[in-house]
């Protein structure tokens, strides 16, 4: 009879501890060898609503949530902000996840306007980091390590065209999953994709 109940147990054990669902990486892979490199997003150093620089090293062993948006947006960007900030709140204390939004117009999106959106929206600085910088620098971080459109357009409102993408990267600098902050339904997916990728990798 022990011996029974043992192999149940086991039968039981083994049907609990099913493979953790891991998020796919994005982007071309390199094969080389045994080896495979995926792309990761490049270095930058930016400035936040605080002025305070913000640089790969900010984000750490975090995982983190990135769009690029610009204040004076007429079209997407607010509803791109909410469904953000719809993200941000179930882990608004939980230290592994951070959030960032780029802005595009650097030119008009100042510290100080920057700083009023953030408490506006009442998210915490060290959270959530509304950044600036150069404008190309920001743009080309965008497209080439984002895989993200951004660029100036004198014929699309607000003289920028731009993707609506939350972007989720791991603490490896790998992008693991892109959505569509027009709809509410992807944003979930987001929430429950950084639940999936924070026991994955913590």
């Amino acid at each position: 009879m022990k011996f029974y109940i043992a192999i149940i147990s086991i039968i039981l054990l083994a049907s609990c501890q099913q493979p953790t669902k891991q998020l796919p990486i994005l982007g071309n892979s390199i094969i080389t060898g045994k080896d495979t490199a995926y792309p990761t997003i490049a270095n930058f150093s930016l400035t936040n609503q605080d002025g305070q620089t913000i640089t790969n090293k900010t984000f750490d062993n975090k995982v983190y949530i990135a769009d690029f948006i610009f204040l004076s947006c007429p079209t997407i960007c607010p509803k791109m902000t909410k469904e953000m900030y719809n993200a941000y709140l179930p882990f608004s204390t939980n230290d592994k996840v951070l959030f960032i939004s780029h802005t595009i117009d650097p030119q008009h999106d100042s510290i100080p306007r920057l700083k009023a959106y953030a408490n506006n929206l009442g998210v915490s600085s060290a959270k959530w980091h509304f950044v600036t910088g150069n404008q190309d620098s920001i743009i080309n971080l965008a497209e080439h390590s984002y895989f993200s459109t951004a660029y100036a357009d004198s014929t699309s409102p607000g003289g920028f065209t731009h993707s609506g993408g939350l972007l989720l990267v791991d603490k490896n600098r790998h992008i693991r999953g892109v959505y569509n902050s027009t709809k509410p339904e992807e944003t979930q997916r987001l929430i429950n994709d950084i639940q999936t990728l924070l026991k994955e990798q913590f």
